[in-house]
C-alpha cells in the first residue's frame, strides 16, 4: 500500500512514539504495524531529537489504541477501553456553560483513573485545568501530561466552538530534550519543573454557553484525536462578551464606538476582530435586539413605543419594519399568536 505524502513539517517529538512503543513492550506486543501506518521507521525511532508530524501522530495513535485496546496508551496502571473519552466528553455535552463542562469532565476523569487527578480551578482572572500524578507515571508522564491537558483543552474548544488561547502552561518535569516544540504543543509561555502541571487562560471562557449536539458529537468522534493532535482555530469569546454587552447595556446599541470603548477596543479593533470570528456587529444587534423584543412581548404588556425604546430603537415604526424582517410578522401578530 502506498501511503500519502506528509505535507505538514515535523514538529511533534519522536520521544511521545518512543512512549507508545514502550506501552506495546509492557503489553508483549508488537508495535511494527502501528509504526508502518504511521511511515515511522526503526532507524527514525532511535535518533535523538526525531520529529514526525501531526498526521503521522494521529496515524500512530489511532493504530496503538485501538491495538491496545487502551486510549491512554499505557499511561495508567489500569487500561482506558476504547470510546472511554468520548463517554467524558457526552456526559458533559448538557452542561449550561464552560465551566460545568470541564468541571464535570474533570470530575469523571477521575473516575477512570486514580492514577492522576484533574481539577479545574480559577482565581484573579484565570481559570486553570490542573494534573496532579497519585502516582509515578515514569517513563510516560510527559507523554501523559501533554495528551491529557491538550485533550481537556481540546474538549473545552470544541464544546465552545473557540479557540482558547492559553495564557501559560506549567508542566511537573524537566524540560526535555525537544524543549523547543511545546512552542507547538502550547501557546503562550511554557514552564517546566513546575510543582503540578496546568493549563491557565482567561476565565471569561467558562463562562461561554456549549454549542454542540449529540450528532456534532458523533460526528467529532469519528476523528476525535484531532482535538489532541491539531489546534482548533476559531474564537468566540469576544462574540459573547459583545452580546453580554448589548444585552446589559441596550443604549450601547446606537452607537459602535461606546460599545468598543466599553470592552476596552476601539471600534476598527472591535468591527476587524469580530470579522475573524466570523461575525458582524450588526448581526449581533439584530440578534440581542430581537431577543429582547420577543421577551418583552410575551412576557409584558408594554406598548410597542416603550418596546421599541428599551431594544433600542429611536421610533415604534423602525423597531415594527426590523421585527418584521427578523420574524416574518408584527410584533403585534407575534404577541397575539402566542397569547391565544
Amino acid at each position: 500500500m502506498t501511503l500519502p505524502h506528509l505535507p505538514t513539517r515535523a514538529e511533534t517529538p519522536m520521544a511521545f512514539i518512543a512512549a507508545m512503543v514502550k506501552a506495546y513492550e509492557r503489553r508483549g506486543m508488537d508495535p511494527r504495524q502501528a509504526l508502518e501506518k504511521a511511515q515511522i521507521t526503526p532507524s527514525m525511532l532511535r535518533k535523538p531529537g526525531a520529529r514526525v508530524t501531526a498526521l503521522q501522530m494521529e496515524w500512530m495513535s489511532e493504530a496503538a489504541m485501538r491495538e491496545l485496546d487502551d486510549e491512554a496508551l499505557g499511561w495508567f496502571r489500569r487500561r482506558l477501553p476504547w470510546g472511554s473519552y468520548g463517554l467524558l466528553v457526552r456526559a458533559s455535552l448538557t452542561a449550561p456553560t464552560l465551566g460545568v463542562a470541564m468541571a464535570r469532565w474533570c470530575r469523571h476523569h477521575n473516575l477512570l483513573t486514580d492514577d492522576i487527578q484533574l481539577t479545574l480551578t480559577s482565581a484573579e482572572g484565570l481559570a486553570h485545568v490542573v494534573l496532579q500524578e497519585q502516582v509515578d507515571l515514569q517513563d510516560f508522564r510527559e507523554f501523559c501530561t501533554v495528551s491529557v491537558l491538550r485533550n481537556a483543552l481540546g474538549v473545552a474548544c470544541w464544546l465552545t466552538d473557540s479557540r482558547i488561547p492559553l495564557a501559560s502552561t506549567h508542566l511537573h518535569f524537566a524540560p526535555p530534550a525537544h524543549e523547543d516544540s511545546y512552542r507547538v504543543l502550547f501557546d503562550g509561555p511554557s514552564h517546566f519543573n513546575a510543582p503540578v502541571s496546568r493549563l491557565s487562560f482567561d476565565a471569561g471562557y467558562l463562562q461561554l454557553p456549549l454549542r454542540r449536539d449529540e450528532a456534532a458529537l458523533q460526528r467529532m468522534l469519528q476523528r476525535a484525536l484531532l482535538l489532541t493532535v491539531r489546534p482548533y482555530r476559531r474564537d468566540r469569546l469576544l462574540v459573547e462578551k459583545v452580546r453580554q454587552a448589548l444585552a446589559e447595556h441596550p443604549e450601547l446599541v446606537r452607537n459602535a464606538d461606546d460599545l468598543a470603548a466599553s470592552l476596552n477596543l476601539s471600534s476598527r479593533t472591535l468591527h476587524r476582530q469580530l470579522s475573524e470570528e466570523g461575525a458582524s456587529l450588526q448581526q449581533l444587534k439584530d440578534s440581542v435586539r430581537q431577543e429582547r423584543a420577543r421577551s418583552l412581548l410575551l412576557r409584558t404588556a408594554k406598548p410597542l413605543k416603550l418596546i421599541a425604546a428599551e431594544v433600542g430603537f429611536q421610533n415604534e415604526k423602525s423597531f415594527i419594519r426590523a421585527f418584521k424582517n427578523w420574524t416574518g410578522q408584527s410584533p403585534e401578530a407575534f404577541r397575539t399568536g402566542f397569547a391565544s
